[in-house]
């Protein structure tokens, strides 16, 4: 049994529920419930119970010390810890090489056409052991939970084979079983069309079907299925196949459309009752309408299209229509190469317009939604998983976005540890 653990003297406590939801749409995206001047007690790795100091102070609310580790966050804030819903962090090598193409003026796809992109990571990860990939990326795994990240979706889809496929998703479940945040694994095998397999993309959806989902499946190795549909990568067609072959293993639907053009993608996604469509920087009225009233997250990545120059999606026209919006980071070593939750809010208020309310709606709840994981990550709640961050003295939850360049993250705390920046137990 863990020892409890108390914070107390909060400045304030961000984004409590009393009644938790699953998700927070429209309008009630600006709204942010907080208390000032609060404690919250952590126990056995949950969230116990939460409240103002003038309870404690009073005698009203008492903990046995000897039982209770205390913290004194006098002048700092206490927020759920970030939950990034779509990630490609296990990948082997970078691409700065193609950061000074992009400088150059060549597009994403044409990069990608030149055998770059995509296929360069794919090429390098086929030359690197399981070991060597798990290495890699547990430098990225200890950098996020700096950053304040709790929940992470991996994807895969730097494999474009069943070998190479497999690797990937092993090295997640290792990161799985290795760290105290929360794991989600997602099966892109359809994310580009490899080089053998030009001109015979019918083919490798076959391959997909026939020959990965059966065994990602198997070996339990995934819980979503992603298909990049969008303009030079899977038709509609092609991403409607994949998910009903993957839907058929029990795996959930996600998607990766409308990044690079009104591909049908969103539409898709929601016929297939997908849990988030991803990107959606080519969105438009139509699509928005596809939405409304379903159960799929629309997620946007800004900064994926900030570091590729892309369109801003139409934020304010999804919430003013009542969707919900989640946020993530899209953490990959061509189009986002960074994992920092907070600069992504940042991004959210800077260039998508959003109020610092809606950000931290979209970076926890809702993004815990787009996961499967509301009923326990993305809110102060009792009973959901103690999953939270400290932060450095402050004056105001705006602050976080704000000040877009610092770091104002103390303690991060999984689980109900305070967190240290190495695995709990070996991979």
């Amino acid at each position: 049994m863990l020892k409890g653990l108390l914070i107390k003297n909060i400045r304030c406590l961000v984004q409590t529920e009393d009644v938790p939801k699953q998700k927070v749409s429209g309008k009630e995206m600006s709204e942010l419930k907080t208390i000032k001047d609060a404690w919250l007690f952590i126990k056995d790795g949950l969230i116990e119970d939460f409240g103002k100091m003038s309870a404690v102070r009073s005698g009203e609310i008492q903990f046995n010390s000897a039982d209770t580790e205390i913290i004194d966050a006098t002048g700092r804030f206490v927020f759920p810890s970030f939950c990034d819903s779509h990630t490609h962090i296990v990948y082997a090598g970078s691409r700065e090489m193609e950061y000074s193409d992009k400088i150059r003026g060549l597009s994403y796809t044409e990069i990608a056409r030149r055998g770059g992109g995509i296929l360069n990571s794919a090429k390098k990860l086929h030359e690197t052991t399981e070991d060597e990939l798990f290495a890699q990326s547990i430098s990225r795994v200890n950098e996020i939970i700096g950053f304040g990240t709790g929940a992470v979706e991996i994807k895969s889809g730097y494999g474009l084979n069943l070998e190479d496929e497999l690797k990937m998703l092993r090295v997640i479940r290792r990161i799985k079983n290795s760290f105290p945040l929360e794991v989600k694994a997602t099966f892109l095998g359809a994310h580009s069309l490899p080089q053998e397999y030009k001109g015979k993309r019918e083919r490798y959806v076959d391959l997909i079907i026939n020959e990965m989902i059966p065994v990602i499946a198997s070996e339990d190795l995934a819980e979503f299925i992603d298909v990049f549909c969008d303009e030079g990568f899977f038709t509609i067609e092609d991403t409607e196949r994949i998910l009903m072959a993957g839907m058929k293993f029990g795996l959930t639907p996600k998607l990766h459309a409308n990044e690079l053009g009104f591909s049908g993608g969103i539409q898709v996604g929601v016929k297939y009752n997908a849990l988030s469509v991803d990107h959606l920087e080519c969105t438009g009225d139509e699509e928005i309408k596809s939405l409304s009233g379903t159960e799929t997250m629309p997620t946007l990545l800004p900064g994926s299209a900030f570091f590729l120059g892309l369109p801003d999606p139409p934020v304010r026209k999804m919430i003013n229509a009542g969707l919900p919006v989640a946020l993530a980071s899209d953490y990959n070593p061509g189009s986002s190469p960074s994992g920092n939750m907070k600069l992504i809010m940042s991004l959210g208020c800077i260039k998508l317009k959003m109020l610092p309310e809606e950000v931290i709606n979209a970076v926890t709840i809702n993004s815990a939604y787009a996961m499967g994981l509301s009923e326990s990550h993305g809110s102060i709640a009792r009973g959901k998983v103690a999953n939270v961050f400290i932060t450095k003295e402050i004056p105001s939850y705006e602050f976080m976005p704000y000040a877009f360049g610092s770091n104002l993250i103390d303690t991060v705390i999984l689980k109900g540890r305070i967190c240290p920046p190495t695995p709990l137990k070996g991979g």
